[in-house]
């Protein structure tokens, strides 16, 4: 299992065939996403998103989306926005692959944290978490505006 960055640091796709090919996988956790998925994703990445791929024999094994940011409750937080496997390729290592990679970029640039959120009817995804050293430090409130 290969992860393989899709942008660089400053958001900029640096694999635009991998993009395309996350589209299927990434949708599978959020298939709300227009129809317009690189020009979304464009978007998103000029927030200063990144994104990388888990790739598995060529194919698209797991997609995350990821930023660094400052707050002033955990200090510098590398924040995963979407971690997500293909339903046909789970349990083979592209989650943990996926979460190591991020711990790595977390570590190169200093981060003291390492965060993310997850839907509370995710409860595989939480047995996951949990193996993989994370842990329920908070929980996280929301309000719907639109």
């Amino acid at each position: 299992m290969k992860v393989v960055a899709v942008t660089d640091a400053a958001g900029t796709i640096v694999a635009p065939d991998l993009l395309a090919a996350a589209e299927a996988v990434h949708r599978q956790l959020r298939p709300h996403l227009p129809a317009g998925y690189a020009a979304r994703m464009r978007e998103v990445f000029a927030s200063g998103a990144e994104m990388a791929v888990a790739v598995d024999g060529g194919r698209v094994a797991g997609v995350t989306v990821f930023r660094v940011i400052e707050k002033t409750f955990t200090g510098r937080e590398l924040y995963c926005d979407d971690l997500v496997t293909d339903e046909a390729l789970r349990s083979r290592g592209a989650g943990h692959a996926m979460i190591a990679f991020m711990e790595g970029v977390a570590r190169e640039r200093g981060c003291d944290v390492l965060a993310l959120d997850s839907g509370t009817q995710r409860q595989q995804a939480h047995k996951f978490y949990f193996r993989e050293g994370l842990v329920v430090s908070s929980f996280h409130f929301s309000k719907k505006l639109k």
